[in-house]
């Protein structure tokens, strides 16, 4: 059995791996093949307990290091962070079903992201700032507890982790126990990269029991989620009785703002591609497509082009396919969602349900695009995070503005179309990020959300910041 095998069945608490006090076996499932990929140990509080003890423990002195010795650390982390990138694609590939290709290059590479990120913030970041009565001082926060999800794994853990080093903070992680491997191997690159024992702790788990132990534990001073809104209340409610930071990234339901003159061909594969990567399962995924109603046709020619040219396949072959849904209860959610549409009287236009035609097993998606969405129906409202599109017209960009706004979420939107007339409808809109003719965020964007989306931003100077607190000095010389 390899290190790393070991590793999968164990936490890694106060710099050294631990057998979990009471833990039972959980199964990770390969979403392609419906077997077992791998097998972990589930935590429990008293791991939980033990983990916050070597942090609170770490942080009397890690709280003390120089932003030279922060930088020299992270910047270690991503050299050997980039010897793992292989082992890192295979784990991610073998558990949530991102094609091995995919996996190498953007999944791994966004973890690299989130630290490059940080390093470029830190390197400039003022720890004091003066003001009319003294001085703002940038300090550490304490122990901060993450809880992160299976989609963009080593994205959502680096974009808490990163910061949090960056600001003399130490840290217990929980990652999704749909796709935990990726996690043992990052505990491994900061265990040879030299990250202080007791700065930085893995605890694998489920939500309800090492989750809620992280949310509501008193030696914890933050507790930072990404995941789905209604995990997010809970993370709120059960860290309200000890009145720590609560940070989260939640869902969302993107609208895609195709602007009435936009050269199609031009401005949608880059922007409708969102939907595609990842099998559509991205927070940010601009699923509601909105087209003046004269064009819609139009619009459906080219994004339907699009889906039957997209593969389905295996995860672990080489290639630009995309693969499966991460789970049984993701893929039945979808299913569930599709057969709404085609109910509620949405067009099909290519894809529906059921298994693609080329797989008789795994938890695959067909590519869907609907058209003929209306604002009323259960597709136009739910996350789906599956590879489905839904086409909406409007008549008005201001009856476009007002779509794109009708949604509990505001984590993202989309404008396609000329960036010149997109600068005057971003400020309509409420969200958190706007992308123009790109569906995601540029590199060093602030990542957070309006409204269910979640409150707090990762990523580059503002997710450092969230990091820490602020102390006000008054009454000492200038």
């Amino acid at each position: 059995m390899s290190n790393t095998e070991q590793h999968l069945k164990q936490n890694y608490i106060g710099g050294q791996w631990v057998d979990s006090k009471g833990g039972k076996p959980h199964d990770v499932i390969n979403p392609a093949t419906e077997e077992a990929a791998s097998t972990i140990i589930l935590g429990t509080a008293a791991d939980v307990d033990d983990a916050v003890a070597a942090a609170k423990e770490a942080f009397k002195t890690f709280s003390q290091t120089t932003r030279e010795e922060r930088l020299a650390l992270l910047n270690r982390i991503v050299e050997e962070y980039k010897k793992r990138g292989a082992d890192l694609a295979k784990s991610m590939a073998a558990e949530m079903g991102a094609p091995v290709s995919f996996a190498g290059t953007a999944q791994v590479g966004a973890g690299i992201g989130g630290f490059l990120g940080t390093i470029a913030a830190l390197q400039d970041f003022s720890f004091t700032e003066k003001y009319h009565a003294g001085i703002l001082a940038y300090e550490p926060i304490g122990v901060v507890g993450m809880i992160t999800p299976w989609n963009w794994p080593l994205n959502q853990i680096a974009l808490k982790v990163a910061p949090a080093l960056a600001a003399g903070n130490c840290m217990i992680l929980k990652p999704s126990e749909e796709c935990p491997g990726n996690a043992t191997i990052f505990a491994e690159i900061l265990d040879a990269a030299g990250v202080p024992p007791g700065v930085f702790n893995l605890v694998q788990g489920d939500g309800p029991t090492v989750g809620n132990a992280i949310s509501s534990h008193p030696g914890i001073e933050m507790v930072s989620f990404t995941g789905s809104t209604r995990a997010g209340i809970l993370v709120a409610k059960a860290a309200a009785d000890t009145v720590k930071r609560v940070h989260q990234e939640l869902g969302g339901k993107s609208p895609n703002i195709v602007l009435p003159d936009a050269d199609f061909a031009a401005v949608l594969p880059p922007t409708v591609q969102g939907v595609l990567v990842n099998t559509g399962q991205s927070c940010i995924a601009p699923t509601r497509i909105l087209v003046q109603k004269d064009r819609e046709a139009e619009a459906v020619g080219v994004i339907k082009a699009m889906f039957d040219g997209t593969q389905v396949g295996d995860p672990m072959s080489e290639g630009g396919h995309i693969g499966p849904v991460v789970n049984k209860a993701q893929y039945d959610k979808i299913q569930g969602l599709i057969q709404s549409a085609i109910d509620e009287g949405a067009t099909l236009e290519t894809g529906g349900t059921g298994l693609p035609a080329n797989v008789n097993r795994g938890y695959f998606i067909k590519p869907t695009v609907f058209s003929g969405v209306t604002r009323n129906m259960r597709i136009a409202n739910e996350e789906v995070f599956g590879p489905v599109a839904t086409v909406m017209a409007y008549d008005t960009l201001e009856e476009a503005v007002d779509i794109a706004n009708d949604t509990e979420y505001g984590l993202s939107a989309v404008i396609s179309g000329d960036p010149a007339k997109a600068a005057a409808i971003a400020p309509k809109l409420r969200a958190g990020m706007v992308a123009v003719n790109a569906w995601g965020p540029g590199p060093g964007a602030a990542f957070g959300g309006y409204k269910a989306s979640g409150n707090g931003r990762e990523g580059g100077l503002l997710g450092l910041k969230d990091f820490m607190e602020v102390k006000s000095i008054s009454g000492i010389p200038a």
